[in-house]
């Protein structure tokens, strides 16, 4: 019935945004928004924090390109997004960071657990991290809604209003292209935590690896004179796959470019392909 006099469902008066241009869609068109599973999680303990019904404002904002910017830095996410009005709105989100003596344990405790460590310095999130925090009495994600503070400058009373919201759906995602940005949010960035967890103690190994001898024939071992570069290199061929190594790094942050970043880069891959083996062996090279 509140439709029928303008309003919508939470009491607020209906209004078209004004359509922003290069705005930064989401990649979710309807449903769920994030893949990961701590993508997941962080829309999850958002929606724990009895605030599901104001998130839900946001989707529409996340999907249509509302949110002309996002910024993040340790604790803080800054944005703009286009409102109803000419002037973008000014959202800022904090979140409650972990003291460096909460970090010691975090660290201590992750140092202890190998396999996490090593998943961590090689760039992926263990589903089981979480337990580690909970094991040093503390929390990953935001653990109440005060560990939250946010801001918008529109008028709207309500917080989060759907200015946010769309933040944090967009949130979501970006943590699908970079699981450390949970830590930046929490008081630690990537290169930070992935230099202190390399810098910890190794393990205690139980018995050493056999060393393969070197080879006694000197010519052997730095190879033979006029070795050619195919020889050194290996096999020095254009790539089955464009871009493969682009494509292991993931997207690009925040592209919502109409053409997926990746898809858009491996034809430039593949035109400079043939010219950098052209340079690398010579163009006789490929002939014959």
């Amino acid at each position: 019935m509140s439709g029928r006099w303008g309003w919508d469902d939470w009491g607020h008066p209906r209004s078209r945004p004004v359509k922003a241009e290069g705005g930064i869609r989401s990649q979710s068109k309807r449903g769920a928004f994030g893949e990961s599973w701590w993508a997941k999680r962080w829309i999850q303990v958002l929606e724990g924090f009895d605030i599901g019904a104001r998130l839900a404002r946001g989707r529409s904002y996340a999907r249509k390109g509302q949110v002309l910017s996002i910024t993040i830095e340790n604790g803080k996410v800054t944005a703009k997004v286009q409102g109803s009005r000419p002037k973008p709105y000014n959202v800022t989100i904090e979140v409650k960071t972990l003291s460096k003596s909460d970090w010691a344990k975090v660290l201590d405790a992750l140092g202890r657990q190998a396999l996490f460590a090593a998943k961590l310095l090689a760039g992926e999130m263990p589903q089981e991290i979480e337990e580690v925090f909970t094991e040093v009495g503390l929390s990953l994600f935001p653990a109440k809604l005060g560990d939250l503070k946010t801001d918008c400058s529109c008028p709207d009373w309500s917080n989060p209003c759907k200015h946010i919201a769309a933040v944090y759906y967009l949130l979501s995602e970006e943590f699908d292209r970079d699981p450390f940005l949970i830590f930046t949010l929490r008081g630690l960035g990537r290169e930070a935590l992935t230099s202190r967890l390399g810098s910890a103690p190794p393990a205690p190994v139980t018995a050493p690896r056999p060393v393969e001898p070197l080879n006694a024939r000197v010519e052997i071992f730095w190879g033979e004179s006029g070795v050619q570069i195919e020889d050194s290199l290996g096999a020095v061929e254009i790539p089955r796959e464009p871009a493969a190594l682009a494509r292991r790094l993931g997207g690009f942050p925040f592209w919502r470019g109409e053409t997926p970043f990746l898809d858009a880069l491996s034809p430039i891959y593949a035109s400079a392909s043939p010219r950098g083996l052209d340079v690398l062996l010579g163009p006789a090279a490929q002939a014959e």
